[in-house]
């Protein structure tokens, strides 16, 4: 795209609507500092396609066959170490059996849900055309397996009466060497190594991890298409983000496209960084939201953030909109890994004030738990160590608040010794089913 030739025609519409952003963002908070829940970097057609999805989809709804839950959510995440077939064995027969006991062991210990990593490093872990084969089924990023895991895991899961969340982190692409090297046709080779300079920005090399950009239109789309792509072609139950957005506060992650979004805006008022950053996300969550329910309706988009509402606005996660305005999730599961002796975030406060922030219609609130701090002698400055109820007083809290379900962190701690206790005194009140 010609750029030059372009600039009157787009320096005019940013001007017109970095200048409506600005006087919407500063009238809407004028008494406090919430974000705008509006994306600041989009071209008009690009703010008409993002723009939240209404209470229901008009689109022909194809087979589902999701899982309907009766009662609360009991779910585990299964984190990409899980399914790592360097530590589990090799081979389709070996991720199959793996997986089995996963499925087996979280029935009898009454979950009814799995939230499984299917896109750990902007890769897959089924056939995509636009991203490569996970490197945990082979070793090798862009090896093919000779299966489909994803197929797999969602039929197993499903014949066990249990819903499954596909659990994507939608920026990272590496983190402190994983995986080691990146398939040639993944999207940050594509883009760093073609002949285009204009794309190069669209991801970013940062400390010890390499991310997409979700500033760029383009990137978001590519985002959302892979999420297409999973709901269309099997009977998920959800799409699951966890709580990794913008790796950091520091304004050199992302300094040229915002340098070309302040220039954009000309004699306006131009987006705070941390405001432009939310605006960015949140253009993605709500046409992630969007994509999923054109497609069917019936399928979920969930978000676990950090419990630390702060901690989440610094990463660009407007949490305050998405609890509160319908368009963006389907629910909310705050990482409220803490216990109720914190000095700073104790968790009977921190859940009240999810709760209260959760008022948009429609928008469930299930409590993620810290099953990896259980019995441990120094998370927390010590206040685990030595007890063996913390995890069922947060079980108890979360139900008598109203929430609707629990999330645990996560399935490689569900039977260690450190846990043990804990798990054990979980495990026995959803056997006992009191929360249906």
């Amino acid at each position: 795209m010609n750029m030059k030739k372009l600039a009157p025609t787009l320096l005019a519409i940013l001007l017109l609507a970095g200048a409506v952003l600005a006087v919407h963002f500063f009238q809407k908070n004028s008494s406090s500092e919430k974000p705008a829940a509006s994306g600041a970097s989009q071209t008009a057609s690009d703010q008409l396609v993002n723009t939240p999805a209404g209470e229901e989809s008009q689109a022909e709804q194809p087979p589902g066959g999701q899982i309907v839950l009766e009662g609360e959510m009991r779910a585990v995440w299964v984190p990409y170490l899980s399914l790592d077939q360097s530590k589990i064995g090799q081979g389709q027969e070996a991720f199959q059996k793996a997986f089995d006991e996963i499925v087996s062991q979280a029935k009898e210990y009454g979950l009814n849900t799995l939230i499984v990593h299917v896109r750990p490093f902007g890769d897959a872990m089924y056939p995509s055309e636009i991203y490569p084969w996970s490197h945990l089924l082979t070793g090798t990023q862009g090896g093919d397996p000779g299966f489909d895991p994803l197929e797999y895991m969602v039929r197993k899961t499903h014949e066990a009466g249990m819903q499954f969340h596909a659990w994507l982190n939608p920026l990272r692409i590496q983190s402190k060497g994983t995986p080691s090297i990146l398939a040639p046709d993944h999207l940050y080779t594509q883009w760093r190594e073609d002949s285009d300079p204009n794309n190069d920005d669209w991801v970013v090399d940062w400390e010890e991890g390499k991310y997409f950009n979700p500033a760029y239109p383009e990137v978001r789309e590519k985002i959302i298409e892979g999420i297409r792509e999973i709901v269309e072609n099997y009977p998920v139950d959800a799409i699951h983000f966890d709580d990794y957005f913008y790796p950091t506060s520091d304004g050199a992650f992302d300094e040229k496209a915002y340098q070309a979004y302040t220039e954009s805006v000309g004699e306006g008022v131009p987006l705070t960084l941390p405001q432009w950053r939310i605006a960015n996300i949140n253009t993605l969550v709500s046409g992630v939201y969007s994509a999923i329910k054109s497609i069917n309706p019936q399928v979920q988009f969930g978000i676990s953030p950090q419990g630390n509402i702060t901690n989440d606005l610094n990463m660009g996660a407007d949490v305050e909109t998405w609890a509160s305005q319908k368009g963006y999730v389907d629910y909310l599961c705050p990482q409220i890994y803490v216990n109720f002796d914190h000095p700073l975030l104790p968790f009977n406060q921190t859940a009240d004030q999810w709760r209260q922030m959760t008022t948009a219609e429609g928008v469930k609130l299930y409590i993620g738990l810290a099953v990896y701090k259980a019995g441990s002698e120094d998370a927390d400055s010590g206040t685990w160590n030595g007890k063996t109820d913390i995890l069922q007083r947060e079980i108890e809290y979360s139900r008598n608040l109203g929430c609707d379900g629990i999330m645990l962190y996560s399935w490689d701690y569900m039977d260690t010794s450190q846990t043990q206790e804990e798990v054990a005194n979980v495990i026995k009140i959803f056997q006992e089913g009191s929360g249906n």
